[in-house]
């Protein structure tokens, strides 16, 4: 950072970066990947911190690098429709689909499910739905500082405990690690990648960017290169803290085979070696942090999405747009967190190739200057995969079309076909526009 920020300052964003990133839901996942990588685990958690970690830093720095002041006007170098339509499923991504959803539901699997006699009733995960969204709406209502003064205390106590959690599975392991499960066995390197996408932290850090951007703006950086500098060691030091937490839960799933079996979800399996190391004492401590954690989060999402839509459609207030977000997520949250999760993963495996080639095509903005034509091919040419392989996903293949692309596409099999054809498309978007002798993107000239 420049000298108008001092070290201090740049440890303190950094943080608040990684409490950003960090909830309750993004420990079930390495946790899960380590049980299902085994032996693989050292390729398999690669893997995972790519999209997971690496991935979310280079999207913070696009951001950055584009001058832009939010998502909707970056994504709108591929076309002003397009910028809307790309931020308005980002958005229902990170709140009412998926992510706020989530909250409960692993609030649930941790804080509640191990205490409980009958696992297969879904009457327990609706009452405490009703509770658990009940609190969120209040507070999501409310200017209260309340929530931020908690995140403070709780996000902390939450580390803390998960810390002491890592070291005991580090000095006394539950088991010796067992080997993959089958669609782990060969390309597990990929396999883990597309596993980082369920933490939907490179779609999320489309929106926590113009957070830390606007805060080196605050304290006097205002020059490019300044901002692009700071932005650089805030986001390494929440990506490092990151991908420390999440190689050490990949092991401690990975060691706990043995003992505790191959569970349905990372919200059981850290659940069970809570109880496995401390008891019934773990167990409690364990479910009360998380629902603390889980809960601000949740309204922090709630608030956010809220806020963007009503911006949208003002016709709206913000009032009822929280009230139908709240509604719509605890709906959705009874379906269980191992659904959630299987219901989420075609809808990333659609937006998350969207978001890595806009963040590519941000970068070399410059090389190809801002020729419209080359963000929109080179997209078209990704979704037109990333939607095929979705379906995949889904269940719903399509025999002519998966073995045309399995043919043809390099890296197909193992979840990125998408990436030679948003190469090519771009390739193909620069030649149309030169030839065409296309305008510059008006976006450029607007940051010069």
């Amino acid at each position: 950072m420049s000298s108008r920020a001092s070290f201090t300052n740049v440890i303190a964003v950094g943080f608040m970066l990684f409490a950003l990133f960090f909830g309750a839901g993004n420990l079930i996942f390495p946790a899960m990947l380590g049980q299902m990588a085994g032996e693989n685990i050292l390729s398999a958690n690669a893997g995972f911190i790519v999209t997971g970690v690496g991935l979310p830093i280079l999207a913070i720095l696009a951001l950055a690098f584009s001058g832009k002041g939010d998502l909707q006007s970056l994504a709108s170098r591929v076309h002003p429709f397009y910028g809307i339509i790309f931020t308005v499923a980002l958005y229902l991504a990170i709140g009412p689909l998926f992510a706020i959803p989530r909250t409960n539901t692993v609030s649930f699997e941790m804080g509640i499910r191990p205490f409980l006699s009958n696992h297969d009733s879904f009457l327990p995960l609706f009452l405490f739905s009703i509770v658990f969204f009940g609190i969120a709406l209040f507070f999501s209502l409310q200017s209260s500082k309340l929530v931020d003064i908690i995140g403070k205390i709780l996000t902390p106590l939450l580390l803390i405990f998960i810390g002491v959690l890592i070291a005991v599975s580090f000095v006394k392991p539950i088991g010796q690690v067992q080997a993959p499960v089958e669609s782990f066995i060969d390309n597990s390197f990929f396999k883990g990648f597309q596993e980082g996408y369920l933490t939907m932290d490179v779609l999320a850090a489309f929106v926590f960017g113009i957070v830390i951007i606007n805060i080196m703006k605050d304290r006097g950086i205002t020059t490019k290169r300044e901002i692009m500098i700071s932005t650089l060691k805030v986001a390494l030091i929440a990506g490092g803290l990151l991908a420390i937490i999440y190689s050490s839960l990949t092991y401690m799933g990975a060691k706990s085979v043995i003992e505790l079996g191959h569970l349905d979800n990372g919200g059981a399996i850290l659940a069970s070696v809570s109880n496995y190391y401390f008891g019934s004492f773990g167990k409690v401590v364990l479910g009360f942090i998380v629902i603390a954690a889980c809960l601000t989060t949740s309204i922090g999402l709630i608030t956010a999405c809220a806020s963007y839509f009503n911006k949208i459609v003002p016709s709206i207030s913000y009032k009822k747009w929280t009230i139908s977000f709240t509604i719509f997520s605890a709906v959705i949250s009874n379906f269980g967190l191992s659904t959630l999760i299987n219901i989420s993963v075609p809808v990333l495996y659609m937006l998350y190739p969207l978001a890595m080639c806009l963040m590519v095509l941000t970068f070399l903005h410059p090389i190809f200057k801002g020729k419209q034509k080359v963000y929109q091919i080179s997209i078209l040419c990704a979704f037109i995969v990333s939607f095929f392989e979705g379906l995949n996903a889904a269940g719903f293949q399509i025999e002519t079309v998966h073995n045309l692309f399995t043919a043809v596409l390099p890296l197909y099999t193992v979840g990125l076909g998408w990436v030679v054809p948003a190469i090519v498309g771009g390739v193909i978007g620069f030649l149309v526009s030169s030839v065409g002798k296309e305008t510059v993107n008006h976006t450029l000239v607007e940051e010069k």
